[in-house]
């Protein structure tokens, strides 16, 4: 009978060659467009999974209190951690949790110039790491021992495509390279690239011992805040046990003139889509991203299936006496349903082979555009392959069992005595189907809109600051640099394109530390906080052209600023108490060592995303050991020319330092790289979804003019135009469609103010972000209507009244 079943409907499917293209066409764009989401989401998913101890692993997260200001009946707010810690919590968490199998640290990741007699690099994404790491995390050694590879000082373990940098195809095991022409390190293990699915991100690792032997105060300082502790815990342990303990952990240990400090653990396996502490070790992704994608691609795969089901009801007229014959020769209901479900499935599986080989095409575009490394092998892992085998039995029993049950109930008597007739509720059915159809396409087009604006606003948001036009050098902190700094600021300023230079550690959009501040509180006591902190030079504040709401900038006028000044930013003042800022100018304060008074609050300027409010920041004086870039401001016609004129300045100045340089408009830009990956992927499938939805309409329409074309005839015979007759086709879409817009605006309004949630800075709604997208359904619907309208309004009414 299979056989039989599967003839038949192959023979059906060419009998009516463009219904059939229209619904396999339909259902091969949407599950592409399904491939494509269930790749990206299952990447998102799969992030750290390469870990063979994925579910054992854990990293500390840290919170910093002030002590008035903790509750200690119960723990800070999720949000209120950090990732980024400290050193002693290492060692004293192995000691005080016999259950901790193994314990690693991490520090943040930096910049080091690396040199192999000559050949040159400033390398970024360089940590140094303790001698267990290989112990908790899969990383493969192409060479060396992973267990003793970071053991001694100046050890060094390199990626492979680091190697090739600085070796070529020589084996660099055993050789030296030499760190900011001071340190040799022994190059003690090559480890394989990172995996592009994980959420840690390094080239070098230097061994933590080097560290201690370089700099040991700060392994015994609590309030010294450069690392990320992770530990691996044996098989079914519960990690509730050690939770609970963790208050008497921190009284044991944390040093009690410190304030108030407590930890969390939390899995590695929410550490890139759920985790929401602060101060990250590298990137995170997006859970409401995968949520929406998820939801799109529902959509997208339900708006392909509802036009299976319109066009297959809206033929029940034409296969009705096929029906009627059939029954009337003895077919049963049972059988001519599972005949039915046959034919969806075939087209559900001619349309899964074309979306594979779709998906083989555009997977170039779709690594572009998300920024994935996506592979063809892809396509046959797990779990997309089962899925794709499963996929058409899924969508021919959904989309086809309606259509199947209502061909399949007809009854012979009245389709072969011509008493049968379309039902009004199979054309309800199919008026509200396809009123779904276009409530879910404006939905995603008014989505698109919106996400577009948000990126928009974001770019030309007001930032506190001029960003445009300055060019950021980085030198690494390079010592030789450092002590010829004012030489160097006066010889690069000669340029007469530069107006204004300036060196600091951080620049906005950069990493940053957070500093332990004492301030004089307007009652005469102290008040203690850990604003981020920004080491500047004079020329910083001028150079960005900020603007000070009390008190003054640093200045070379007065030598005591270097240690005994300080300034801040308006959130800072509000943070330490002063709602007006002019207060808290001349008031003591004490930071890191330096002691003195407040002289200046600059405004506030948002030197981290736009997805998080101006957080408070103090400014001090760097010492030269502390810089690391500089920023020069820039005004010329003739940017590449005054580019290669700094350039040989550099060289000749700094030889043994390349000239690296940025601008920090496109720099601070790249923290919105993920949400512009985003917008376009959303915009994609946003114009997939309308194109589906009308290629279904197409199909009806075509239909419906089929059934009115003996009325066109009559109506054209009793001397109706040709564009009335066009009006009368295509005003039942238009009050379709208009129903549409009312059921999606809503909805949509919902569900971005839900996205819109996730930035400080955000537009706001706007009625002309979901108008443009009902009129863009409607004339896409007309033009599709149209064309066929028009044809059959243009025909000769002879043809069409000539036969009964």
């Amino acid at each position: 009978m299979l056989k039989n079943y599967l003839k038949i409907a192959w023979r059906s499917l060419l009998r009516k060659k463009a219904y059939s293209a229209i619904n396999i066409t339909g259902l091969a764009v949407g599950i592409t467009c399904c491939i494509m989401i269930a790749m990206y989401v299952t990447d998102e998913l799969s992030y750290d999974q390469y870990n063979v101890h994925y579910n054992e692993i854990y990293r500390v997260l840290h919170a910093y209190k002030n002590e008035k200001e903790i509750d200690k009946s119960k723990p800070p707010a999720p949000e209120e951690y950090q990732v980024w810690g400290n050193a002693p919590v290492a060692p004293a968490l192995q000691e005080y949790f016999p259950e901790i199998k193994k314990l690693t640290r991490f520090t943040s990741s930096g910049s080091v110039l690396l040199d192999n007699h000559g050949v040159r690099f400033q390398e970024k994404g360089v940590v140094f790491a303790d001698s267990t790491t290989f112990d908790i995390f899969s990383w493969k050694m192409l060479s060396g021992n992973p267990h003793t590879a970071l053991t001694a000082p100046n050890s060094i373990v390199i990626t492979q495509s680091t190697a090739r940098k600085y070796f070529g195809n020589k084996d660099p095991l055993g050789q030296y390279l030499l760190a900011d022409h001071q340190e040799s390190l022994l190059i003690t293990g090559v480890m394989e690239d990172l995996p592009p699915n994980t959420h840690l991100n390094f080239n070098v690792l230097i061994s933590m011992s080097s560290m201690v032997k370089w700099r040991p105060e700060i392994f015994p300082e609590w309030g010294y805040i450069d690392f990320y502790t992770y530990f691996l815990l044996p098989e079914n342990t519960d990690i509730n046990h050690l939770t609970t303990r963790i208050p008497s952990f921190v009284d044991k240990y944390y040093p009690k003139n410190r304030g108030a400090y407590t930890i969390a653990f939390e899995p590695l396996s929410s550490a890139y889509l759920h985790s929401v502490a602060q101060r990250q070790p590298g990137n995170t992704g997006s859970l409401s991203d995968i949520y929406i994608f998820s939801v799109i691609g529902i959509f997208i795969l339900l708006i392909a299936c509802i036009n299976f089901v319109n066009l297959s009801t809206a033929r029940s007229m034409e296969r009705a006496r096929e029906v009627g014959v059939r029954k009337a020769v003895g077919a049963y209901q049972q059988g001519l349903i599972y005949q039915f479900l046959t034919e969806a499935i075939l087209i559900a599986w001619i349309a899964v082979i074309i979306a594979v080989l779709l998906s083989v095409l555009l997977l170039p575009m779709m690594r572009e555009i998300s920024g994935k490394n996506f592979h063809y092998t892809t396509l046959l892992s797990l779990p997309l392959l089962p899925t794709l085998i499963l996929l058409p039995f899924v969508l021919g029993l959904l989309a086809g069992s309606y259509p199947a049950w209502v061909l399949a109930s007809f009854k012979p008597v009245e389709v072969l005595t011509g008493q049968f007739r379309s039902s009004g509720k199979g054309i309800l059915l199919r008026r509200s189907l396809v009123v779904v159809q276009f409530s879910l396409s404006i939905g995603l087009i008014a989505g698109t809109i919106v996400v577009y604006s948000q990126l928009k606003h974001l770019r030309k948001h007001t930032l506190g600051y001029r960003q445009d036009q300055v060019l950021i050098i980085d030198y690494g902190g390079d010592n030789s640099i450092n002590m010829s700094l004012a030489s160097i600021k006066a010889s690069l300023a000669k340029n007469s394109a530069v107006t204004g230079i300036a060196a600091s550690r951080a620049v906005p959009g950069d990493f940053f530390p957070n500093a332990t501040t004492v301030i004089e509180s307007q009652t005469g006591d102290v008040k203690v906080e850990t604003p981020a902190l920004y080491e500047i030079d004079d020329d910083f504040i001028p150079t960005y052209e900020m603007k000070m709401v009390a008190g003054r900038a640093y200045s070379a006028a007065f030598p005591s600023d270097t240690t005994q000044a300080l300034v801040m930013n308006e959130a800072a003042a509000r943070q330490f108490g002063y709602a007006d800022p002019n207060k808290i100018i001349g008031k003591r304060f004490e930071l890191w060592g330096n002691k003195g008074i407040v002289v200046g609050v600059v405004q506030d300027f948002n030197y981290i995303s736009l997805h998080k409010k101006v957080e408070p920041l103090v400014m001090r004086m760097a010492p030269l050991s502390s810089l690391n870039k500089f920023s020069l401001r820039i005004k010329t016609a003739d940017m590449s020319k005054t580019i290669h004129q700094l350039e040989q300045t550099w060289n000749a100045l700094v030889p043994n330092r390349p000239f690296l340089y940025t601008f920090l408009d496109e720099s601070f830009n790249e923290q919105y790289t993920q949400d512009e990956r985003f917008g376009k992927l959303f915009a994609a499938f946003a114009m997939l979804t309308i194109f589906i939805a009308c290629l279904g309409l197409l199909g009806l329409a075509t239909y419906t003019t089929e059934q009115r074309i003996k009325e066109i005839g009559i109506r054209k015979t009793l001397g109706a135009s040709a564009f009335s007759i066009v009006t009368l086709l295509s005003s039942d879409i238009v009050k379709l469609i208009g129903i549409a817009i009312l059921i999606a605006t809503p909805l949509i309004w919902w569900a971005m103010q839900q996205w819109l949630a996730g930035y400080a800075y955000r537009i706001s709604i706007q009625w002309w972000m979901i108008i443009p997208a009902g009129l863009l359904a409607v004339v896409t619907a007309l033009l599709t209507v149209s064309v066929l309208s028009f044809r059959a309004a243009l025909m000769n009414p002879v043809k069409a009244l000539r036969t009964e």
